[in-house]
Formats: C-alpha cells, structure tokens, sequence
C-alpha cells in the first residue's frame, strides 16, 4: 500500500470513533539523532528512553549551551557539533525546529543520513513542511515521514522536557507520496510506543483541521488581548480578569517566534477561518443590536452542545479509557 492510499484512508475515517487498535511491535533503534534539544525534541528523547526503543540519543541545537544542557540533564547522550554530525550513523532521527528552519535542516543532512535512518520532523504545519523536504531532500523522500504530535507546554526549553509529554496525546502522519510505507508503518509504531494515538492526513487536510482549532485560536487569543492592552483602561480591566478570561487567554503567552513562523505558513487556511468566524461574530452582533435574546440564546446553546460534546470525547477517534496528556495538549512553546 502506498502512502498516499494510507493517508486516503486514515483522512476517510478521521471523524469517526473507532475502538482502540494493538500497536504494531515498535522496533528498536541504535542512534535517535534529535536536531533541536528543545521541549518537544527534549521530551520525545526521553520518552524513546523510557520506553526502551533506542540505545544511545546523539543531539545536535544551534546554540552549544542548549546542547550542554541537553547532556548536562541527561536528555541526550552524546552532543555532536553540527547537524551532520548528528545524524551521521544515526537509523532514527527527529527534527525538532521551528518550521520556517525545516528546509535548512534537511539540506544540512542529506548527505549524511543512512539510507535506512526513519526521519521524522514535529512542526505544527505541514504543507511547508512537505514543500521544504520536496525541495532539499530530494532521493531521501521515500525516508520521511512528517508528524505533528498535539502536545506541549507554555514553558520552552529543554528543563521542561519530560518523558510524559506524547502520552495519550494525538499524533497527525502526513506521509508524502514518495515515503515508504514500511517507514510509515515504523513511524506509528514508534509513536504509539510512546503512548500517543496516532492518525494519517493528507498535508493539506491537517493545515486546514488546525487552522480551525488551533491556529485561528491563537490569534484570536493575541488580538483579544491586545485589543484590552490598548484601551486607556486595559490594566484596569486586567485587574479585575478572572478564571474565564484565564482560560480563554492562556495560549496567547506563546512564544512570538514559533507563532509568527506557523501563521504565516499557513496563512491562507488561517484567513479562511478568519473569514468562518467573522461571518459567525456577525450573527452574534446582530442579535446583541436587535436585542434578541431567542436568537442569541440559541446560538450560544448550539456552540455550549458542541463544546460539551467534544469534552466528552464525541468527536475523537480516542476511545473513553485513553489516558489524557499529562500536559493541556498545546503547541505553544519554543521547539
């Protein structure tokens, strides 16, 4: 089966609740290279350690003192001095980078990657991701297999990395055309070993899903909060926010770099939602104009069935037993 009937088929069942399946055996690897010793490459070093499949975890980050923290801590087991040090012998290797630096990295290491190493990337977008490796990875596509694992913390950097971060967390496949379906079927194992839950997407398809549930949230969540930062009395009204505005604001703290990368990225999907909620906050103004409490009490029922629905786990392929993550799923954080 080829990756592209793979991902047809998972995207043709991703909205239906479908009983937990065995995981594949995962094997196990020699060398896990992780290009960026942040939280998310952090946390998956720790968790392929704590499950037992991979032996030694050679890091590589641009920043040397990052990579000596990484080894200081015990995240990584060997600091390698570039990118292609890194991978050179490796058979398992993530890229752990902000999305905008994805097509760099794969170029640095191209010529060093292992003919058999699995490589994986985690970027919260995933048609750039695809167009990069098209352009710079060339004969090693059939090796690639990119992922977006939902999962993360508002704190960045790899003190905060832990082995529980991708336990019952989702992890979206968006295999290219050209990737191997043995690396694919690798790929799933490995992630389920770790205890995520994973799914196949089309590129394209997992762009627009997260545009809707978490790109356009984000930056409502910045606009909110600048729109009450530039009122004359916005630290006044600060003063007096509670738990809601608490809650409905926390990805807004995100960090500016990784969030400016993603939205551009994916800027037409995110102004398509745009477009879907403007015409939705419309409806509510109208109703506030016209005082029309029917009307506005109905859309607030229709958006509070959902919401409740979704918290009941209506909505996900998660069976009710799955173990949640132990961190609020995010993508908030530095890589």
């Amino acid at each position: 089966m080829t990756a592209a009937d793979l991902a047809s088929r998972s995207t043709a069942a991703a909205h239906t609740t479908a009983a937990p399946q065995p995981a594949p055996p995962c094997p196990a690897f020699e060398r896990l290279a992780v290009l960026g010793c942040g939280l998310m490459g952090g946390s998956f070093a720790l968790a392929a350690k704590a499950a037992g499949v991979v032996r030694q975890v050679v890091g590589y980050a641009r920043s040397p003192a990052t990579v000596q923290r990484a080894r200081a801590l015990g995240v990584i087991d060997v600091a390698a001095a570039s990118a292609a040090q890194a991978v050179a012998g490796a058979d398992l290797v993530l890229v752990a980078v902000p999305v905008a630096a994805t097509g760099e990295t794969l170029q640095a290491i191209r010529a060093e990657v292992p003919a058999s190493a699995l490589v994986m990337d985690v970027g919260s977008t995933k048609g750039d991701v695809v167009a990069a490796a098209q352009r710079h990875f060339h004969d090693r596509l059939p090796q690639f297999v990119p992922a977006h694992p939902i999962a993360g913390k508002e704190r960045a950097g790899v003190e905060h990395a832990s082995a529980d971060l991708y336990r019952g967390c989702q992890v979206i496949l968006t295999p290219l055309p050209q990737t191997d379906g043995a690396h694919i079927e690798r790929a799933r194992a490995l992630w389920q070993a770790l205890g995520a839950r994973v799914r196949l997407m089309r590129p394209e398809d997992h762009d627009a899903a997260y545009a809707a549930v978490s790109h356009l949230p984000h930056l409502l969540a910045f606009a909110a909060v600048r729109a009450l930062a530039l009122q004359p009395s916005g630290a006044t009204f600060l003063g007096l926010a509670g738990p809601g505005f608490r809650d409905f604001t926390r990805i807004a703290a995100s960090d500016p770099d990784v969030w400016r990368d993603i939205l551009l990225a994916n800027a037409e999907q995110v102004l398509h939602q745009a477009h879907a909620f403007r015409a939705a906050l419309d409806a509510f103004e109208a109703a506030l104009r016209a005082h029309d409490g029917t009307a506005l009490r109905t859309m607030i029922a229709e958006a509070s069935q959902v919401r409740a629905q979704w918290g009941a786990g209506i909505h996900t392929a998660a069976s009710p037993s799955f173990a949640p993550c132990i961190e609020p799923p995010s993508s908030t954080s530095r890589r």
